[in-house]
């Protein structure tokens, strides 16, 4: 999948060349008109619970490989890199037993979800750089998304010609070979607006076996049709070639970190995506009630040599709407969505990264259906009352057509349903002005995927995942100071983890008995100038199994119990520069069994910009400045030796830096 189309990259740098006159810009950032983040941040402070609107000036002066560069201050998101774009996305400890990808999140872009219709998800498709900003809703507080998990929502909305007209150009080089490149342009008129981006990069990576490209394509077109009737179309295309320098032993990570797996050179480990997704988004606006409806695509080929070569071909197609109501006194929201999918999973003997003799070869198809309401009323002005709840249904089913290791398999067919009630209520108060207090009680459900269901050919016999979780929380500004806290308990039963294969245990991902994760999310920020600004976020989390049989009281792996970040800007937008923070006092555990700890860390980190000339930026990021050798990431495992390859590290020192311009 080494495409032909990264020879376009260089264009994207030489576009900088080209000579123009600059328009006069306060912020010389994607967007041009925060209309979506201001209607967005009214949104979120409806929702009693915890929310976050990231913009992407928040992000603009570092180099946006992944979403941990543009969620680093959202509070209660957990976020390590692996690798390239690949990195551990959690939020209340949701996903926590996989080791690759993502679970136990709903992602969408432009409100439509990227997720498989099995509910598994692929957040490298998500590409931060082109963003108008991102809403984050932790837990049951994503209903509006339709979302049910103990994790929430996180939702990346793209400009339009409306918000970013203009030529919009970004170009970053830096450490280990690193070139990204980016050229936006949105037009307007008066009923038709488009807007377009592609991007670029490439990078050595800071591991053997890390090196990556992409390239992408993201767009849309808006008419209207009408006074009350809008309609958006979306296409992304997704070319992205990505090694895979694998894990390390406790001592390689802390000492060699350079270095890739073994098993990562010899079978020339990669994960590489060709994926293109069609979206339609249609609005009527009657006054107080609103729909929105729409339809999307999403096609995606994956050729991944690890263990084996796993080679997918999947389609998800689907649809959606929603119905919002606002009135004086009571506001509601009523919508539904339906997504269905099929997977052509296929694998092979790894050759050095090469198809091989066929191993496995099976069809899966899916489908994930909801129904989400919720009501909101206002008994007097200050207080707001919350009752909703999400209805899902889900399907999973596989034919097995060959299987070499198990010849009688063929024609096996492995079959699950689900279906569950997820109810929420909730108060929102507002005492005075810019100050909110909330508290929630939440169910939230998580139905298994192919990856946890396909462990045995008939299907392992695993149940939903269901939490019973209570928030309370307040946010909002005083003088100098804007806070987010966020206190949470969620009593789980059957979260899916890894257990000792035995008579009780027919494979090693299993449903746990009773299990709880509570912790607290908070940001706070002071600024008491506008040339001072210190942001900061702190998370607790404390999450361990309930009497358990194999593990007792023992605490789960990967989360540590405290982190936190800091940065303070210093300057204005003629001239600023902020050192950074991440610290971990101490790290978590790496198996169930609690036998080994990684060690705490600091990483020190400074990103700055500075206005060149009318229109035209450039910024600068440093990272880990004193080349601090430490464990970011862990696959958790039952039990560790000194042999096990499970680590992580965390990312090697590296300087970037780059120009961008709007015209």
């Amino acid at each position: 999948m080494n495409s032909p189309m990264f020879r376009a990259a260089p264009l994207l740098a030489l576009a900088f060349s080209v000579p123009v006159c600059a328009a006069e810009a306060d912020q010389t950032i994607i967007v041009t008109a925060p209309a979506a983040t201001t209607a967005a941040e009214e949104r979120a402070a409806k929702t009693p619970g915890g929310t976050d609107i990231v913009s992407y000036e928040d992000y603009a002066d570092k180099s946006v490989v992944s979403l941990r560069d543009a969620l680093a201050f959202s509070p209660g998101v957990y976020l390590q890199p692996r690798y390239g774009q690949e990195v551990r996305i959690s939020i209340r400890g949701s996903g926590l037993s996989r080791g690759f990808h993502m679970r136990g999140l709903t992602l969408l872009q432009d409100g439509i979800p990227i997720n498989l219709a099995d509910d598994n998800g692929d957040f490298q498709e998500l590409e931060p750089i082109f963003f108008d900003h991102l809403e984050v809703y932790r837990g049951a507080n994503a209903l509006r998304f339709g979302s049910r998990t103990l994790g929430g929502a996180i939702n990346g909305v793209t400009p339009t010609g409306r918000t970013a007209e203009g030529i919009y150009l970004r170009a970053d080089a830096g450490s280990f070979d690193m070139l990204r490149g980016l050229i936006a342009a949105g037009v307007a008129g008066e009923r038709v607006d488009a807007w377009g981006a592609i991007s670029a990069d490439t990078s050595d990576g800071d591991r053997q076996q890390a090196k990556r490209r992409s390239l992408r394509f993201h767009g849309n077109v808006g008419l209207k049709l009408s006074d009350a009737v809008t309609t958006r179309f979306y296409a992304s295309v997704n070319n992205i070639d990505q090694q895979l320098p694998g894990a390390l032993t406790y001592d390689q990570a802390l000492t060699t970190p350079r270095l890739a797996n073994a098993a990562s050179l010899t079978g020339n480990q990669q994960r590489d995506i060709d994926s293109l997704r069609l979206q339609n988004r249609t609005t009527i606006d009657w006054g107080a009630l609103t729909l929105e409806a729409g339809a999307f695509l999403n096609a995606k080929s994956l050729y991944h040599p690890i263990f084996q070569v796993v080679d997918q071909e999947s389609s998800d197609r689907g649809t959606f709407f929603r119905f919002d109501y606002a009135g004086d006194r009571v506001e509601a929201t009523f919508g539904g969505e339906l997504r269905v999918g099929d997977i052509k999973s296929k694998r092979f003997v790894n050759v050095a990264g090469r198809r091989g003799a066929l191993t496995f070869d099976a069809d899966q198809d899916a489908r994930s259906a909801s129904l989400y309401g919720e009501v909101r009323v206002k008994p007097v002005a200050a207080l707001s009352l919350i009752a909703g709840g999400v209805y899902a249904d889900g399907m999973r089913r596989q034919l097995i057509n060959a299987n070499t290791a198990a010849p009688a398999q063929a024609g096996t067919r492995g079959r699950a349903d689900f279906d569950a009630f997820s109810p929420k209520i909730g108060l929102l108060y507002e005492p005075m002005r810019d100050v909110q207090l909330y508290a929630n009680y939440s169910r939230s459900v998580e139905f298994p995927g192919f990856n946890e269901l396909a462990q045995i050919a008939s299907f392992v016999p695993l149940g939903p995942q269901r939490a019973w979780t209570a928030e309370i929380g307040t946010r909002g500004r005083s003088g100098a100071f804007a806070w987010d806290l966020s206190a949470y308990r969620a009593d789980l039963r059957g979260e899916m983890l890894q257990y000792t294969v035995g008579p009780d245990i027919p494979a090693s991902t299993f449903n746990a008995g009773r299990t709880r994760h509570e912790g607290i999310e908070a940001a706070l920020e002071w600024s008491p100038m506008d040339w001072l600004r210190l942001r900061q976020v702190y998370a607790y989390s404390n999450f361990r199994f309930r009497r358990d049989a194999e593990f007792g009281g023992n605490r789960l792996p990967i989360v540590p119990r405290h982190s936190y970040r800091a940065e303070l800007r210093i300057g204005d937008e003629a001239l600023h520069i902020a050192p950074n923070l991440e610290w971990v006092p101490q790290g978590p555990f790496a198996d169930y069994r609690n036998q080994r700890r990684t060690p705490g860390y600091a990483l020190l980190g400074l990103t700055g910009g500075a206005r060149i000339a009318a229109g035209f930026d450039a910024f600068v990021d440093v990272r880990n400045i004193t080349g601090k050798k430490a464990i970011g990431d862990i696959s958790a495992a039952i039990a560790v030796t000194d042999a096990s390859a499970i680590y992580y590290p965390v990312e090697r020192r590296a300087v970037s830096a780059g120009l961008r311009a709007r015209f």
